[in-house]
């Protein structure tokens, strides 16, 4: 269920543009590339009129603390680190979704898992998990407690056309044309979240390569689609945060910095690791570090940084 932003938060949030705003309005110099990837028709909707003057992208990280505060106090409070998972278009039973993203019947969550975050898309933007809500009904079925995530991208040359002048930036500059790419790419994945019935009260934007839909070569046009979406997600209530690595982020942002709350991925490795990585140097773009992440036994594995556990409606809906 979509939560409702508070009315002084949503005003502010209206005029929020997001948008790579260290970089002072400069236009990206990569055009997308004109090669047709993608094989789902996004929806069409309705443009939300053009965005006034913007704030720093630190207002938007001050209103995804503000929006995390309204949710928590709704789980008692742990002690310890949690232990959870995160599954999404690879654990959905073999061969469904675009014929480059099959999935792969990979393994659910262990029974220890306390907690899941589920993937709203299959890979690239507009196109969503195709068994999502079969995944949200496991999570329910077993009463634990839930987030979701999902993957921004680069768009080609044709959805950069269609989404265009779709949004609440102007068009007319390619830097304008990608952040509305990005508002748009989150609108759909909202729409998924919701027809699933998955409740959370944070959107994490996975932000790392996308084999077979590349990022462009340029980390301000790059950054656009990132802002867009964390402007959309925002608005519609939701808290944001990122998932990636220091070293990912930057290869394809660079500077870019919304000091949001922040996944952190350690890759094929240990829950010691995973957990290391909530210090202060594994720090991805100036975030609270929320969860660590690794990878074992073909599952994806997730425990809690220290002091999270105290206030875990923060960053979970408990079914």
């Amino acid at each position: 269920m979509r939560r409702l932003a508070s009315g002084l938060a949503l005003a502010v949030l209206l005029s929020v543009v997001g948008a790579c705003a260290e970089q002072d309005g400069d236009e990206p110099t990569a055009e997308p590339t004109a090669e047709e990837t993608q094989t789902d028709k996004p929806r069409k909707r309705k443009p939300t009129g053009q965005g006034g003057p913007g704030v720093e992208a630190s207002s938007l990280a001050e209103m995804a603390e503000d929006l995390a505060n309204d949710a928590s106090g709704t789980i008692p409070p742990r002690d310890e680190p949690v232990l959870g998972a995160d599954i999404s278009w690879p654990q959905c039973p073999k061969g469904m979704g675009i014929p480059e993203k099959r999935s792969l019947g990979l393994p659910m969550p262990v029974q220890e898992a306390e907690f899941v975050v589920i993937g709203l898309t299959n890979g690239p933007g507009f196109t969503p998990n195709p068994c999502l809500a079969d995944q949200v009904a496991w999570v329910q079925e077993r009463e634990l407690m839930a987030s979701a995530y999902a993957v921004a991208s680069y768009p080609d040359a044709a959805t950069l056309e269609k989404y265009a002048w779709d949004g609440p930036y102007d068009g007319s500059r390619l830097v304008g044309r990608l952040r509305n790419v990005g508002y748009q790419q989150a609108r759909f994945n909202i729409d998924s979240l919701v027809d699933s019935g998955l409740q959370t009260p944070i959107v994490w934007i996975d932000v790392e390569p996308v084999p077979l839909f590349e990022w462009s070569s340029d980390p301000v046009a790059n950054a656009a689609v990132v802002a867009g979406a964390a402007r959309a997600y925002t608005e519609a209530g939701y808290t944001i945060g990122v998932y990636s690595t220091p070293y990912l982020w930057e290869g394809v942002v660079g500077s870019f910095r919304l000091g949001v709350p922040e996944w952190r991925a350690a890759g094929q490795t240990s829950r010691e690791e995973a957990f290391s990585r909530c210090g202060d140097d594994w720090s991805i773009q100036g975030g609270r570090a929320v969860l660590g992440q690794w990878v074992a036994d073909s599952r994806d594995h997730n425990i809690t940084c220290p002091d999270i556990a105290l206030d875990l409606g923060r960053w979970f809906h408990r079914y």
